[in-house]
């Protein structure tokens, strides 16, 4: 019940803004009524979190004195996620799918379009590409692997994720790859990569070289969207994705 009272003070307090918008005065409420109208939404959050018995904090991150420690408990704090500005124009959120005792870990920049319709990561053009690397090249089921991005909710246009968006939605990859424990990741493309390891690092010069995130061997190579542009660049993330392979113990094709 005060889940449903408070989604109701939500409702009226996104009301009041949008009159406010289009110039018209607030109803004869008190100032003390006014503002624990504006403030419903992170009282919303507030309860969502409590009822998945997740903290929340009120910058959308787990707290860090008491994180979720399962993917389910993290996929619930995240809840229907309003942090950022890139959850006005999504279908779906996507969260991630795949083993939640994975050795290896994908990261890519956020969701297309395919993905938003869908709520899985790596759907798409690019996302057939990657499953056929990981299922022909390297051998191993979909399924055995864990696929998510930095961001859980489509960029408008499929443009990169902006600082703002970035800052809201990574506590939440950084959670997942603590939960996994992976032994190694692979970062798909710059922006991944530049959120993982920082933003002075350059994907054209510095791909195939390992890197560690929180101690954990980190591949950075070329995002599968970039290789349906330029497919000369496969031997190149074939090269780098071997070196992930060899980190695993899993045999390469001699004729790989």
């Amino acid at each position: 019940m005060e889940s449903e009272i408070s989604e109701i003070f939500g409702h009226l307090g996104k009301l009041i803004e949008a009159h406010r918008d289009m110039g018209l005065e607030p109803p004869p409420l008190s100032d003390e009524a006014l503002r624990y109208l504006e403030n419903a939404e992170s009282g919303i959050n507030t309860i969502r979190a409590k009822e998945a018995k997740v903290p929340y904090t009120p910058d959308g991150a787990p707290d860090r004195g008491e994180q979720p420690h399962s993917l389910e408990a993290l996929r619930a704090a995240i809840g229907e996620c309003k942090r950022c500005k890139l959850h006005k124009n999504r279908t779906s959120l996507v969260f991630g799918e795949g083993s939640p005792r994975a050795e290896l870990v994908f990261v890519g920049e956020g969701p297309g379009q395919e993905e938003d319709m869908s709520g899985r990561p790596f759907v798409g053009e690019a996302g057939r590409l990657l499953t056929k690397i990981i299922e022909n090249g390297m051998r191993l089921a979909r399924r055995e692997v864990y696929i998510c991005n930095v961001v859980k909710c489509r960029p408008p246009g499929n443009r990169d994720p902006v600082r703002d968006e970035i800052e809201a939605c990574i506590p939440f990859l950084q959670q997942q790859l603590r939960i996994i424990g992976p032994k190694v990741i692979c970062s798909l493309g710059r922006v991944a990569a530049q959120c993982l390891i920082g933003p002075g690092f350059k994907i054209t010069e510095e791909r195939g070289t390992w890197r560690s995130y929180e101690e954990t061997p980190l591949m950075p190579t070329y995002h599968p969207a970039y290789l349906l542009r330029y497919p000369s660049a496969k031997q190149q993330v074939w090269e780098d994705i071997k070196k992930v392979m060899g980190h695993l113990g899993l045999e390469v094709k001699k004729n790989g």
